[in-house]
Protein backbone atom coordinates (compact mmCIF):
# COMPACT_ATOMS: atom_id res chain seq x y z
CA UNK A 1 0.00 0.00 0.00
CA UNK A 2 1.18 3.52 -0.74
CA UNK A 3 0.04 6.82 0.73
CA UNK A 4 -2.68 8.45 -1.35
CA UNK A 5 -2.26 11.95 -2.69
CA UNK A 6 -3.94 14.56 -0.54
CA UNK A 7 -6.37 16.53 -2.75
CA UNK A 8 -8.74 18.66 -0.66
CA UNK A 9 -11.44 20.75 -2.31
CA UNK A 10 -11.11 24.48 -1.51
CA UNK A 11 -14.23 26.27 -0.24
CA UNK A 12 -16.23 28.33 -2.76
CA UNK A 13 -15.09 31.93 -3.14
CA UNK A 14 -18.15 33.36 -1.36
CA UNK A 15 -17.65 31.06 1.62
CA UNK A 16 -13.92 31.85 1.77
CA UNK A 17 -14.73 35.57 1.75
CA UNK A 18 -17.25 35.16 4.57
CA UNK A 19 -14.74 33.17 6.63
CA UNK A 20 -12.09 35.84 6.09
CA UNK A 21 -14.52 38.58 7.19
CA UNK A 22 -15.52 36.63 10.30
CA UNK A 23 -11.87 36.02 11.23
CA UNK A 24 -11.14 39.71 10.76
CA UNK A 25 -14.03 40.63 13.04
CA UNK A 26 -12.85 38.08 15.61
CA UNK A 27 -9.55 39.92 15.90
CA UNK A 28 -11.09 43.26 16.88
CA UNK A 29 -10.12 44.52 20.31
CA UNK A 30 -12.49 44.63 23.27
CA UNK A 31 -10.64 47.09 25.43
CA UNK A 32 -11.95 49.01 28.45
CA UNK A 33 -12.87 51.91 26.15
CA UNK A 34 -15.55 49.84 24.41
CA UNK A 35 -18.98 51.09 25.47
CA UNK A 36 -21.85 48.87 26.60
CA UNK A 37 -23.83 49.88 23.52
CA UNK A 38 -20.96 48.81 21.27
CA UNK A 39 -20.62 45.47 23.05
CA UNK A 40 -24.34 44.74 22.87
CA UNK A 41 -24.54 45.80 19.23
CA UNK A 42 -21.59 43.59 18.41
CA UNK A 43 -23.14 40.63 20.25
CA UNK A 44 -26.44 41.15 18.41
CA UNK A 45 -24.71 41.29 15.04
CA UNK A 46 -22.59 38.24 15.74
CA UNK A 47 -25.67 36.30 16.88
CA UNK A 48 -27.30 37.11 13.55
CA UNK A 49 -24.15 36.04 11.71
CA UNK A 50 -24.17 32.73 13.57
CA UNK A 51 -27.83 32.21 12.68
CA UNK A 52 -27.19 32.87 9.00
CA UNK A 53 -24.25 30.46 8.96
CA UNK A 54 -26.22 27.78 10.82
CA UNK A 55 -29.09 28.02 8.35
CA UNK A 56 -26.79 27.73 5.36
CA UNK A 57 -25.01 24.77 6.95
CA UNK A 58 -28.36 23.07 7.58
CA UNK A 59 -29.47 23.69 4.00
CA UNK A 60 -26.26 22.30 2.53
CA UNK A 61 -26.20 19.28 4.86
CA UNK A 62 -29.82 18.37 4.09
CA UNK A 63 -29.16 18.60 0.36
CA UNK A 64 -26.00 16.51 0.73
CA UNK A 65 -28.09 13.91 2.56
CA UNK A 66 -30.47 13.60 -0.42
CA UNK A 67 -27.47 12.98 -2.70
CA UNK A 68 -25.85 10.47 -0.32
CA UNK A 69 -22.72 12.62 -0.47
CA UNK A 70 -21.28 11.16 2.74
CA UNK A 71 -20.75 7.83 0.97
CA UNK A 72 -17.75 9.42 -0.76
CA UNK A 73 -16.05 9.50 2.65
CA UNK A 74 -17.21 6.02 3.56
CA UNK A 75 -20.01 7.02 5.91
CA UNK A 76 -23.70 6.15 5.96
CA UNK A 77 -25.10 9.67 6.14
CA UNK A 78 -24.49 13.26 7.07
CA UNK A 79 -25.00 12.72 10.81
CA UNK A 80 -21.94 10.49 11.19
CA UNK A 81 -20.09 12.70 8.68
CA UNK A 82 -20.68 15.78 10.85
CA UNK A 83 -19.53 13.87 13.91
CA UNK A 84 -16.39 12.50 12.30
CA UNK A 85 -15.38 15.38 10.02
CA UNK A 86 -16.33 18.58 11.85
CA UNK A 87 -16.30 17.21 15.43
CA UNK A 88 -20.04 17.79 15.99
CA UNK A 89 -21.68 15.88 18.83
CA UNK A 90 -24.50 13.45 18.07
CA UNK A 91 -27.27 15.88 19.13
CA UNK A 92 -25.62 18.73 17.22
CA UNK A 93 -25.43 16.67 14.03
CA UNK A 94 -29.05 15.56 14.35
CA UNK A 95 -30.18 19.15 14.95
CA UNK A 96 -28.39 20.43 11.84
CA UNK A 97 -29.97 17.77 9.64
CA UNK A 98 -33.41 18.28 11.16
CA UNK A 99 -33.15 22.05 10.61
CA UNK A 100 -32.18 21.51 6.98
CA UNK A 101 -35.20 19.30 6.36
CA UNK A 102 -37.47 21.81 8.08
CA UNK A 103 -36.39 24.85 6.08
CA UNK A 104 -36.80 22.83 2.91
CA UNK A 105 -40.37 22.02 3.95
CA UNK A 106 -41.26 25.49 5.33
CA UNK A 107 -39.82 27.92 2.80
CA UNK A 108 -41.09 31.11 4.46
CA UNK A 109 -39.53 30.09 7.76
CA UNK A 110 -36.37 29.09 5.91
CA UNK A 111 -36.13 32.48 4.20
CA UNK A 112 -36.44 34.27 7.56
CA UNK A 113 -33.83 31.97 9.06
CA UNK A 114 -31.47 32.70 6.17
CA UNK A 115 -31.47 36.38 7.17
CA UNK A 116 -30.80 35.59 10.82
CA UNK A 117 -34.30 36.58 11.94
CA UNK A 118 -35.09 33.06 13.15
CA UNK A 119 -32.61 31.16 15.30
CA UNK A 120 -31.53 27.54 15.21
CA UNK A 121 -33.22 27.02 18.58
CA UNK A 122 -36.53 28.23 17.17
CA UNK A 123 -36.17 25.89 14.21
CA UNK A 124 -35.71 23.03 16.66
CA UNK A 125 -38.91 23.99 18.52
CA UNK A 126 -40.93 24.12 15.30
CA UNK A 127 -39.46 20.87 13.99
CA UNK A 128 -40.32 18.89 17.11
CA UNK A 129 -44.00 19.89 16.94
CA UNK A 130 -44.77 20.41 13.25
CA UNK A 131 -43.17 17.18 12.12
CA UNK A 132 -43.10 15.83 8.59
CA UNK A 133 -46.11 13.63 9.45
CA UNK A 134 -48.13 16.64 10.63
CA UNK A 135 -47.15 18.53 7.49
CA UNK A 136 -48.19 15.59 5.29
CA UNK A 137 -51.54 15.35 7.08
CA UNK A 138 -52.16 19.05 6.50
CA UNK A 139 -51.28 18.70 2.83
CA UNK A 140 -53.65 15.75 2.41
CA UNK A 141 -56.44 17.70 4.15
CA UNK A 142 -56.02 20.66 1.79
CA UNK A 143 -54.70 23.05 4.44
CA UNK A 144 -53.07 26.22 3.09
CA UNK A 145 -49.48 25.31 3.97
CA UNK A 146 -48.10 28.69 2.95
CA UNK A 147 -50.48 30.42 5.37
CA UNK A 148 -49.40 28.09 8.17
CA UNK A 149 -45.77 28.69 7.29
CA UNK A 150 -46.33 32.46 7.42
CA UNK A 151 -48.12 32.32 10.79
CA UNK A 152 -45.31 30.28 12.33
CA UNK A 153 -42.66 32.62 10.92
CA UNK A 154 -44.46 35.75 12.15
CA UNK A 155 -44.76 34.20 15.59
CA UNK A 156 -41.06 33.28 15.68
CA UNK A 157 -40.04 36.83 14.76
CA UNK A 158 -42.62 38.91 16.63
CA UNK A 159 -43.72 36.74 19.59
CA UNK A 160 -41.00 34.11 20.13
CA UNK A 161 -42.14 33.22 23.64
CA UNK A 162 -45.41 31.84 22.29
CA UNK A 163 -43.84 29.86 19.43
CA UNK A 164 -44.23 26.42 21.03
CA UNK A 165 -47.86 27.06 22.01
CA UNK A 166 -48.78 28.36 18.55
CA UNK A 167 -47.14 25.38 16.83
CA UNK A 168 -48.89 22.93 19.16
CA UNK A 169 -52.23 24.64 18.52
CA UNK A 170 -51.69 24.33 14.77
CA UNK A 171 -50.76 20.66 15.12
CA UNK A 172 -53.90 20.00 17.21
CA UNK A 173 -56.12 21.67 14.60
CA UNK A 174 -54.52 19.75 11.73
CA UNK A 175 -54.72 16.39 13.50
CA UNK A 176 -57.14 16.57 16.46
CA UNK A 177 -56.96 12.82 17.04
CA UNK A 178 -53.20 12.87 17.34
CA UNK A 179 -50.91 10.19 15.94
CA UNK A 180 -52.02 6.61 15.54
CA UNK A 181 -51.46 4.39 18.60
CA UNK A 182 -48.09 2.68 18.43
CA UNK A 183 -46.19 0.12 20.42
CA UNK A 184 -45.22 2.02 23.61
CA UNK A 185 -41.82 0.34 23.68
CA UNK A 186 -40.89 2.16 20.46
CA UNK A 187 -40.55 5.32 22.53
CA UNK A 188 -37.82 3.88 24.73
CA UNK A 189 -34.49 5.65 24.51
CA UNK A 190 -31.29 5.87 26.52
CA UNK A 191 -28.35 8.11 25.77
CA UNK A 192 -25.10 7.83 27.71
CA UNK A 193 -22.85 10.88 27.31
CA UNK A 194 -19.24 10.58 28.38
CA UNK A 195 -17.52 13.47 30.18
CA UNK A 196 -13.79 14.17 29.82
CA UNK A 197 -13.08 12.62 33.24
CA UNK A 198 -14.79 9.34 32.29
CA UNK A 199 -18.00 9.96 34.25
CA UNK A 200 -21.32 9.60 32.44
CA UNK A 201 -24.57 11.51 32.03
CA UNK A 202 -27.68 9.39 31.42
CA UNK A 203 -30.74 10.70 29.61
CA UNK A 204 -33.63 8.56 28.53
CA UNK A 205 -37.27 7.69 28.41
CA UNK A 206 -39.17 4.48 29.22
CA UNK A 207 -42.72 3.39 28.65
CA UNK A 208 -44.96 2.69 31.64
CA UNK A 209 -44.28 -1.05 31.90
CA UNK A 210 -40.57 -0.76 31.17
CA UNK A 211 -40.14 2.05 33.65
CA UNK A 212 -41.97 0.06 36.31
CA UNK A 213 -39.64 -2.93 35.83
CA UNK A 214 -36.53 -0.80 36.13
CA UNK A 215 -37.83 1.03 39.19
CA UNK A 216 -38.76 -2.22 40.95
CA UNK A 217 -35.32 -3.73 40.27
CA UNK A 218 -33.44 -0.64 41.40
CA UNK A 219 -35.60 -0.17 44.47
CA UNK A 220 -35.00 -3.79 45.52
CA UNK A 221 -31.23 -3.30 45.37
CA UNK A 222 -31.38 0.15 46.96
CA UNK A 223 -33.57 -1.08 49.84
CA UNK A 224 -31.30 -4.07 50.48
CA UNK A 225 -28.29 -1.76 50.69
CA UNK A 226 -29.78 0.69 53.18
CA UNK A 227 -28.57 0.65 56.74
CA UNK A 228 -28.80 2.81 59.84
CA UNK A 229 -27.14 6.16 59.29
CA UNK A 230 -27.40 6.01 55.49
CA UNK A 231 -27.28 9.68 54.45
CA UNK A 232 -27.48 9.18 50.70
CA UNK A 233 -30.20 11.00 48.81
CA UNK A 234 -32.83 8.99 46.88
CA UNK A 235 -31.06 9.93 43.64
CA UNK A 236 -27.74 8.66 44.97
CA UNK A 237 -29.31 5.40 46.13
CA UNK A 238 -30.87 4.84 42.70
CA UNK A 239 -27.58 5.53 40.95
CA UNK A 240 -25.72 3.16 43.27
CA UNK A 241 -28.38 0.51 42.66
CA UNK A 242 -27.98 0.83 38.89
CA UNK A 243 -24.21 0.31 39.15
CA UNK A 244 -24.77 -2.63 41.51
CA UNK A 245 -27.21 -4.17 39.03
CA UNK A 246 -24.50 -3.98 36.35
CA UNK A 247 -21.94 -5.47 38.78
CA UNK A 248 -24.22 -8.43 39.50
CA UNK A 249 -24.81 -9.16 35.83
CA UNK A 250 -21.15 -8.84 34.89
CA UNK A 251 -20.08 -11.08 37.77
CA UNK A 252 -22.68 -13.73 36.88
CA UNK A 253 -21.18 -14.09 33.41
CA UNK A 254 -24.57 -14.51 31.74
CA UNK A 255 -24.37 -11.48 29.46
CA UNK A 256 -23.90 -11.97 25.68
CA UNK A 257 -20.30 -12.26 24.51
CA UNK A 258 -18.79 -9.17 22.86
CA UNK A 259 -16.23 -9.82 20.10
CA UNK A 260 -15.33 -13.25 21.52
CA UNK A 261 -14.76 -11.80 25.00
CA UNK A 262 -16.93 -11.77 28.08
CA UNK A 263 -18.04 -8.18 28.78
CA UNK A 264 -16.03 -6.70 31.60
CA UNK A 265 -14.56 -3.50 32.98
CA UNK A 266 -11.07 -2.99 31.56
CA UNK A 267 -8.49 -0.39 32.53
CA UNK A 268 -5.03 0.33 31.12
CA UNK A 269 -2.51 1.84 33.52
CA UNK A 270 1.22 1.94 34.15
CA UNK A 271 2.40 -0.29 36.96
CA UNK A 272 3.90 2.59 38.95
CA UNK A 273 0.64 4.56 38.70
CA UNK A 274 -1.31 1.52 39.88
CA UNK A 275 0.97 1.21 42.89
CA UNK A 276 0.91 4.95 43.65
CA UNK A 277 -1.46 5.58 46.61
CA UNK A 278 -1.88 9.25 45.67
CA UNK A 279 -4.41 10.29 43.06
CA UNK A 280 -2.98 10.68 39.56
CA UNK A 281 -5.50 12.25 37.20
CA UNK A 282 -5.91 10.83 33.67
CA UNK A 283 -3.55 7.97 34.49
CA UNK A 284 -6.00 5.24 33.45
CA UNK A 285 -7.61 4.54 30.10
CA UNK A 286 -10.87 2.63 30.24
CA UNK A 287 -12.08 0.16 27.63
CA UNK A 288 -14.37 2.82 26.14
CA UNK A 289 -11.40 5.11 25.51
CA UNK A 290 -12.28 7.47 28.36
CA UNK A 291 -9.56 8.51 30.80
CA UNK A 292 -9.85 8.39 34.57
CA UNK A 293 -7.65 8.64 37.64
CA UNK A 294 -5.53 5.80 38.97
CA UNK A 295 -8.04 5.48 41.83
CA UNK A 296 -10.47 3.88 39.39
CA UNK A 297 -7.89 1.26 38.39
CA UNK A 298 -6.90 0.59 42.01
CA UNK A 299 -10.55 0.06 42.89
CA UNK A 300 -11.05 -2.33 39.96
CA UNK A 301 -7.83 -4.22 40.73
CA UNK A 302 -9.15 -5.29 44.15
CA UNK A 303 -11.15 -8.05 42.43
CA UNK A 304 -9.83 -8.45 38.89
CA UNK A 305 -7.47 -10.30 36.61
CA UNK A 306 -4.33 -8.29 35.77
CA UNK A 307 -2.59 -8.81 32.42
CA UNK A 308 0.79 -7.32 31.54
CA UNK A 309 1.25 -5.53 28.19
CA UNK A 310 4.85 -4.75 27.28
CA UNK A 311 5.35 -1.48 25.38
CA UNK A 312 8.21 -0.67 23.02
CA UNK A 313 10.35 2.50 23.15
CA UNK A 314 7.85 4.33 20.93
CA UNK A 315 5.02 3.64 23.38
CA UNK A 316 3.32 1.05 21.15
CA UNK A 317 2.55 -2.53 22.24
CA UNK A 318 5.05 -5.15 21.17
CA UNK A 319 3.84 -8.07 19.05
CA UNK A 320 4.13 -11.38 20.85
CA UNK A 321 1.61 -13.22 18.67
CA UNK A 322 1.77 -16.65 17.16
CA UNK A 323 0.99 -17.70 13.60
CA UNK A 324 -2.72 -18.51 13.62
CA UNK A 325 -5.48 -17.22 11.33
CA UNK A 326 -7.85 -15.78 13.94
CA UNK A 327 -6.45 -12.89 15.96
CA UNK A 328 -5.89 -14.23 19.49
CA UNK A 329 -7.01 -12.33 22.56
CA UNK A 330 -3.59 -10.96 23.49
CA UNK A 331 -3.00 -9.42 20.04
CA UNK A 332 -6.50 -7.94 20.05
CA UNK A 333 -5.80 -6.42 23.48
CA UNK A 334 -2.61 -4.89 22.09
CA UNK A 335 -4.56 -3.48 19.11
CA UNK A 336 -7.13 -1.99 21.48
CA UNK A 337 -4.31 -0.31 23.41
CA UNK A 338 -2.84 1.14 20.22
CA UNK A 339 -6.02 2.03 18.28
CA UNK A 340 -8.63 2.70 20.96
CA UNK A 341 -11.46 1.98 18.51
CA UNK A 342 -12.25 1.98 14.78
CA UNK A 343 -9.30 3.43 12.86
CA UNK A 344 -11.30 4.46 9.76
CA UNK A 345 -10.94 8.24 9.38
CA UNK A 346 -13.90 10.10 10.87
CA UNK A 347 -15.25 7.10 12.82
CA UNK A 348 -15.41 7.06 16.61
CA UNK A 349 -16.80 3.56 17.19
CA UNK A 350 -15.46 2.08 20.46
CA UNK A 351 -13.27 -1.00 20.49
CA UNK A 352 -16.07 -3.36 21.49
CA UNK A 353 -17.87 -2.59 18.21
CA UNK A 354 -14.80 -3.51 16.19
CA UNK A 355 -13.48 -6.51 14.29
CA UNK A 356 -9.76 -7.28 14.12
CA UNK A 357 -8.91 -6.78 10.44
CA UNK A 358 -5.90 -8.27 8.66
CA UNK A 359 -4.31 -5.47 6.59
CA UNK A 360 -2.79 -8.11 4.32
CA UNK A 361 -5.34 -10.92 4.19
CA UNK A 362 -4.33 -14.13 5.89
CA UNK A 363 -5.21 -16.10 2.75
CA UNK A 364 -2.75 -13.87 0.84
CA UNK A 365 0.10 -14.61 3.22
CA UNK A 366 -0.58 -11.90 5.78
CA UNK A 367 0.65 -12.65 9.30
CA UNK A 368 -1.56 -12.70 12.37
CA UNK A 369 0.39 -9.99 14.16
CA UNK A 370 -0.12 -6.58 15.67
CA UNK A 371 1.59 -4.89 12.71
CA UNK A 372 -0.90 -6.54 10.36
CA UNK A 373 -3.97 -5.88 12.52
CA UNK A 374 -6.30 -2.88 12.68
CA UNK A 375 -9.59 -2.41 14.51
CA UNK A 376 -12.58 -1.61 12.27
CA UNK A 377 -16.28 -1.36 13.04
CA UNK A 378 -18.53 -3.68 11.04
CA UNK A 379 -19.49 -1.09 8.41
CA UNK A 380 -15.94 0.10 7.76
CA UNK A 381 -14.58 -3.44 7.85
CA UNK A 382 -16.92 -4.16 4.95
CA UNK A 383 -15.84 -1.01 3.10
CA UNK A 384 -12.15 -1.83 3.47
CA UNK A 385 -12.94 -5.14 1.78
CA UNK A 386 -14.61 -3.21 -1.05
CA UNK A 387 -11.99 -0.72 -2.18
CA UNK A 388 -11.12 1.56 0.74
CA UNK A 389 -7.58 1.19 2.05
CA UNK A 390 -5.77 1.73 5.36
CA UNK A 391 -2.17 2.69 5.92
CA UNK A 392 -0.26 3.12 9.16
CA UNK A 393 1.95 6.22 8.97
CA UNK A 394 4.89 5.52 11.31
CA UNK A 395 6.23 9.05 11.00
CA UNK A 396 2.99 10.70 12.13
CA UNK A 397 1.91 7.68 14.22
CA UNK A 398 -1.60 7.72 12.81
CA UNK A 399 -3.82 5.71 10.47
CA UNK A 400 -4.65 7.09 7.04
CA UNK A 401 -7.74 6.08 5.04
CA UNK A 402 -8.06 6.36 1.27
CA UNK A 403 -11.09 6.14 -0.99
CA UNK A 404 -11.26 3.58 -3.82
CA UNK A 405 -10.05 6.29 -6.23
CA UNK A 406 -6.90 6.79 -4.14
CA UNK A 407 -7.79 10.16 -2.57
CA UNK A 408 -7.16 10.32 1.17
CA UNK A 409 -10.04 11.13 3.53
CA UNK A 410 -9.11 14.19 5.58
CA UNK A 411 -11.11 15.63 8.48
CA UNK A 412 -11.31 19.21 9.70
CA UNK A 413 -10.55 22.42 7.83
CA UNK A 414 -8.50 21.80 4.68
CA UNK A 415 -7.78 25.31 3.47
CA UNK A 416 -7.39 28.79 4.88
CA UNK A 417 -9.94 31.53 4.08
CA UNK A 418 -8.12 32.29 0.81
CA UNK A 419 -8.38 28.68 -0.30
CA UNK A 420 -4.67 27.95 0.19
CA UNK A 421 -3.80 24.44 1.31
CA UNK A 422 -3.11 24.07 5.02
CA UNK A 423 -0.24 21.92 6.28
CA UNK A 424 -0.91 18.23 6.85
CA UNK A 425 -3.38 18.11 9.72
CA UNK A 426 -2.37 14.64 10.82
CA UNK A 427 -0.62 15.01 14.15
CA UNK A 428 1.16 12.32 16.13
CA UNK A 429 -1.01 10.54 18.64
CA UNK A 430 -0.18 11.48 22.23
CA UNK A 431 1.77 8.83 24.14
CA UNK A 432 -0.29 6.20 25.86
CA UNK A 433 1.01 7.53 29.15
CA UNK A 434 2.66 10.90 29.82
CA UNK A 435 6.24 10.86 31.03
CA UNK A 436 6.39 10.87 34.79
CA UNK A 437 8.37 13.67 36.43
Amino acid sequence: MIAAQRLPEPPPEDVATAIAAALSAAGAGLGPGTSSAELLGRARGLARLVGIAQTELARVVAHAETLDAAAADGLTGMKPWLRGHVAASGPEAAAVLAAGRLIDRMTVLGAASATGAVTAGQLAVVGKILTADVWATADAAGVDLTAVDRVVTDTAVQAPRTLAQVCQRIADIIDPDGPEPVDPTEGRSLRITRRPDGSRILRGSLDAAGGEKVEVALEAIAAAGRCEGDLRTPDQRSADALVQLADLQLAAGNLPVLRKSRPQLTTLIQLEDLADPTTQHAATRLGSGATASNTVARHAACDADIARILLGPDGLPLDVGRSVRLVPAHIRRAAEVRDGGCVFTGCHAPSWWCDAHHLVHWIDGGATSLDNTALLCERHHTQVHHGYTLLWDPGQRCWRTSRPDGREIITGALTDPRGDLLPDLHTPDPPLFPLRP
